[in-house]
């Protein structure tokens, strides 16, 4: 299945090392003025922090990368967070690394991995979804076939959407686009085509996604 990843929901963690706080926020975005809004957001939460570093990516093949390091030397947080943010795959999302300075300078390897470890672990604290086109399809099987397909459905963890009772039992369900035609031949196998399919239209959906 084509990878399409994002973060389930925006988020905030903090990571404190040397006195130092950095507070790390990440959220999806779909085009360059949403990233400028969430920066300003960040930087009027946080007005007395020493620096407000950043990095997202956007567009389908992640043709807009943006970084900046904030007032912090050359390369020590814009490119590690925006790094982050390649290496975990995900389109389309912004990383805001505020750092509230404790007094202790952590020299460039130090900075480098504050802002990567912020940016890597709000984005494993929110988690990944798989963006999917997918198709909707209304099953209709007589009834004494309706448990079987019940259970089926639930072993290939294809969820049952709604059922409505007729003359037949219809089930509606949401299968990747990809695979529709795959789907439908088992089914029509399974239950000697005694079902009936009727496609419906294609919409994006977020299946649950961990990295390896």
């Amino acid at each position: 299945m084509p990878l399409n990843l994002t973060i389930t929901a925006p988020g905030e963690t903090t990571l404190e090392i040397k006195k130092s706080r950095f507070i790390c926020y990440v959220a999806r975005i779909t085009d360059e003025s949403d990233a400028k809004q969430i920066i300003n957001e960040v930087r009027l939460a946080h007005p007395k922090a020493n620096h407000h570093c950043f990095a997202y990516v956007l567009g389908d093949q992640d043709q807009i990368q943006r970084e900046s390091d904030a007032g912090e030397p050359s390369g020590t947080a814009g490119v590690p967070i925006l790094e982050v943010l390649k290496r975990k795959r995900v389109h389309n999302v912004i990383s805001v690394v505020t750092r509230y300075f404790g007094g202790v300078k952590l020299g460039v390897g130090g900075l480098i991995r504050a802002y990567s470890n912020a940016t890597s672990q709000t984005i494993d604290s929110v988690g990944l979804v798989n963006l999917v086109t997918q198709t909707r399809l209304a099953l209709s099987i007589p009834y004494s076939s309706y448990d079987q397909l019940v259970y089926d459905l639930n072993e290939a963890h294809v969820l049952i959407e709604e059922t409505s009772y007729a003359t037949d039992v219809t089930v509606h369900v949401s299968v990747d686009r990809q695979s529709v035609e795959q789907f439908k031949q088992q089914i029509r196998n399974r239950f000697n085509n005694q079902v009936t399919f009727v496609e419906g239209t294609d919409h994006f959906a977020e299946v649950p996604y961990k990295l390896n």
